[in-house]
């Protein structure tokens, strides 16, 4: 995979967000005072009469997306994660997801990479949160194309979907013309000895790792977990099926993050040694994006530590 120049997922939210204003009438959006940070400001200037800035009042925001969508309008929400999810779950579990409605939650500036602005707005149990909704999608795309194609896929999605990209630019590495399909995982690069299981900014990170691994001898299978729910558990058989072991990366709390999905599938199907790459039950701090993913063991180096750990734990 070559990194063909860094950008940020949610300049990929907004120019896609942009796109849907000028081919879908229907699609709505709305704000909580932070137009800029979520890229929206395209899609304001050019709809007006399609954009709602409710100010900083996210559960009022949720009300009123679960209106629209039952007046048969596609709304589109959006403010950092933290406010998206844990300020305003009530308000999704009763107005959205008990009544599938047609809302997307779109949410940025998740996970530590957020930086400075420190733990209380660097929440890293959003997805936790979202995938414990009976029938609401997660998905946490990898890079700026990626969530582009994600966001014009949700609209074709009938039901609630909580979509999450964060603030920093990272490298771009999906191709440009990328199909997204909700459910469906990509194989990065094929592997026999270990699986990691990536999602988000973590998926450069695996890459990177399975670069590295390569140096010990450890030939890394790299699949990129981009619907969190429902999961692809085809991909996931096939790939454990050829190594026997797995490695999970998330920039979120291992506790009811990604891994632990994976790791509970795989206990009922196919029991197997796993290792998994995230937060350890702590909050985050304020600090630079690269800082905090090594103070934290979120770095390429941390994966080969995991995969080398499962590797030589694996029963041949």
């Amino acid at each position: 995979m070559e990194n063909t120049g860094s950008k940020d997922t949610r300049s990929g939210f907004g120019d896609a967000l942009y796109e849907l204003g000028q081919n879908r009438p229907e699609v709505v959006a709305l704000c909580a005072d932070l137009t800029g940070s979520l890229k929206m400001d395209k899609f304001a200037r050019a709809f007006p009469d399609r954009f709602f800035q409710v100010g900083i009042a996210e559960a009022n925001m949720m009300g009123i997306a679960a209106g629209l969508a039952t007046g048969g309008k596609v709304p589109f929400t959006g403010t950092f994660a933290n406010f998206s999810t844990g300020r305003v779950f009530d308000q999704i579990r009763q107005s959205i997801a008990y009544s599938n409605k047609n809302v997307k939650i779109c949410a940025s500036h998740a996970g530590v990479t957020l930086g400075e602005d420190g733990a209380t707005h660097q929440i890293m149990e959003d997805m936790a949160l979202m995938k414990s909704l009976p029938g609401m999608i997660v998905i946490n795309p990898c890079d700026y194309n990626q969530t582009y194609a994600a966001t014009l896929a949700i609209a074709d999605y009938e039901g609630p979907v909580y979509l999450r990209f964060g603030r920093p630019k990272v490298p771009n590495f999906t191709p440009a013309d990328h199909q997204f399909i909700i459910g469906q995982a990509l194989l990065m690069r094929e592997g026999t000895d270990v699986s990691i299981f990536a999602t988000g900014h973590l998926v450069w990170k695996a890459l990177e790792a399975a670069e590295k691994l390569k140096l010990f001898g450890i030939d890394a299978e790299v699949i990129n977990i981009t619907t969190i729910k429902p999961l692809d558990r085809d991909a996931i058989i096939e790939s454990i099926m050829k190594t026997r072991c797995a490695v999970t990366a998330e920039e979120h709390q291992v506790y009811g993050g990604m891994g632990e999905t994976i790791a509970g599938f795989l206990a009922r199907n196919f029991p197997t040694p796993i290792e998994m790459v995230g937060m350890q039950d702590v909050f985050g701090e304020s600090g630079t994006p690269e800082e905090l993913l090594v103070k934290f063991g979120m770095e390429s180096r941390d994966i080969v530590e995991a995969a080398s750990l499962v590797v030589a734990r694996k029963q041949y």
